[in-house]
């Protein structure tokens, strides 16, 4: 019987059950335990059924990879192939088309929401921060931090800190103040650059200052990672309060040394936390370790571009990117390793794989993962009044794939996912105003979009 021929009585006879345990056995080793080098790119010989049998049954030689023949039978093969291709499948979730979102209306699975337009046409707006009488701020990329009065007049900011901009580097997150309206005090984390034996190099550092009129005044550094690095990208640069009124402060692993994250000497591939003067919280899980960095939280994150407090219970949450696969969002507990670089659902940009582990003990695991990677970026619980059908959700953003992510929480567990807004552009970043709406910031051109739900007729 040819393989043409097989695919039909494959249909009905594939056992995925024995074709799970042959992919562990024999194939996850190169191509991921969660077919991670699959999912993302266009294969050599093709992805179709009758594909992916031939190369399984003949090997392809030139890129290392044995010929199967001997050891399934025809029918083991093709049960194989369809195990594959039901993991592939996958991906066509993030297939939108190629239109741009057109109309300011969209409809949403349980509610229609009105895009608002705040700002358009800007650099990379990269955070966002609403206060309860709707007075926006955001910073842009290149260095910039505005002023958004409710009737949409502009007000640039004085006294920014210079940034690095290059590559993911420049002005990054901005965190209010839980007490801003009284106290004006602010948090901004950027790129900082500095020469190191004739070479410039940058880490991740946070500043806080007090708004006076337009200008940030009294201006003072209460973070900075170490080791400084070469590189331009994988800064983390997050910032969330938690309900004690301390500071959390995500920081990437930086790209370079994929070691940083599981060692406790630096502040790279963590997520710490501190007090507003900068110094550290007796309670923090490292504080009586030697040789240890005290202001870490958790370690072995990657890049973790969301932070999010459950208002409910004040626990702290977390999106990461992965490489190629591997985005995740975790519950960050006190003094616990993810697992960067020694487990992952991802595998290396180039298609290659760096750990053939998903889990270990004494690693935590993510509540969900994303193959492939969407490239998360903000997250936000929501709680607000304005949006009950959706209260207790976290949204988060999609660089990639320029939608809004919604998980239905139960407890700790995702129950449902939506995919929202799609082809909106690069979501940067997304968050619950305190007054009550959600905000959304995309990229290219830069925009910042109110959602206000509608009644559906």
């Amino acid at each position: 019987m040819s393989p043409k021929e097989m695919v039909v009585e494959e249909v009905v006879k594939t056992d995925f059950a024995a074709a799970e345990v042959h992919y562990k056995n024999f194939c996850a080793g190169c191509h991921g335990e969660q077919m991670q080098a699959f999912v993302d790119r266009q294969w050599k010989k093709g992805n179709s059924q009758e594909q992916i049998f031939a190369s399984i049954k003949q090997g392809i030689p030139d890129d290392g990879m044995p010929s199967y023949d001997t050891t399934f039978t025809d029918q083991e093969i093709m049960n194989l192939a369809a195990y594959i291709r039901s993991g592939i499948a996958k991906t066509d979730q993030f297939k939108f088309g190629e239109t741009k979102l057109t109309s300011n209306i969209v409809a949403t699975d349980e509610v229609t929401i009105e895009l608002d337009t705040m700002v358009y046409n800007v650099e990379v707006p990269w955070s966002m921060q609403v206060l309860k009488d709707g007075t926006l701020f955001y910073t842009e990329r290149q260095g910039a931090l505005t002023m958004l009065k409710p009737d949409k007049t502009k007000v640039a900011i004085t006294g920014v800190p210079a940034v690095r901009n290059r590559g993911q580097g420049g002005l990054l997150e901005i965190e209010l103040h839980p007490d801003f309206e009284n106290n004006q005090m602010l948090f901004l984390s950027y790129s900082k650059m500095k020469m190191v034996d004739g070479k410039e190099m940058g880490t991740t550092a946070v500043i806080k200052a007090k708004l006076s009129g337009n200008a940030l005044t009294n201006v003072e550094e209460i973070f900075e990672a170490l080791p400084y690095k070469p590189t331009a990208h994988h800064y983390g640069c997050k910032l969330e309060f938690d309900k004690n009124g301390y500071l959390f402060i995500s920081v990437g692993e930086r790209g370079f040394e994929k070691e940083h994250p599981q060692f406790l000497d630096n502040h790279c591939g963590k997520v710490h936390r501190i007090k507003i003067d900068g110094t550290i919280p007796e309670d923090n899980p490292f504080v009586n370790s030697p040789g240890s960095i005290k202001s870490i939280y958790t370690y072995g994150n990657r890049n973790p571009q969301g932070l999010a407090v459950n208002p409910v219970d004040g626990k702290l949450w977390e999106s990461e990117h992965g490489p190629r696969g591997g985005d995740e969002v975790n519950l960050m507990k006190p003094g616990h390793n993810y697992g960067w670089p020694v487990i992952s659902y991802g595998i290396n940009y180039n298609g290659t794989t760096f750990t053939d582990k998903t889990a270990l003990e004494g690693m935590d695991q993510p509540i969900t993962y994303f193959v492939p990677s969407i490239a998360a970026s903000g997250m936000t619980f929501v709680n607000s009044d304005r949006y009950p059908m959706w209260k207790g959700n976290i949204l988060l953003g999609s660089l990639r794939f320029n939608y809004l992510h919604r998980l239905v929480m139960k407890g700790e567990e995702v129950v449902k996912q939506e995919l929202m807004l799609k082809n909106i552009g690069r979501m940067r970043d997304v968050t619950q105003g305190r007054d009550g709406y959600i905000y959304v910031s995309v990229e290219r051109p830069g925009a910042i979009y109110k959602l206000k739900p509608k009644v559906r007729s």
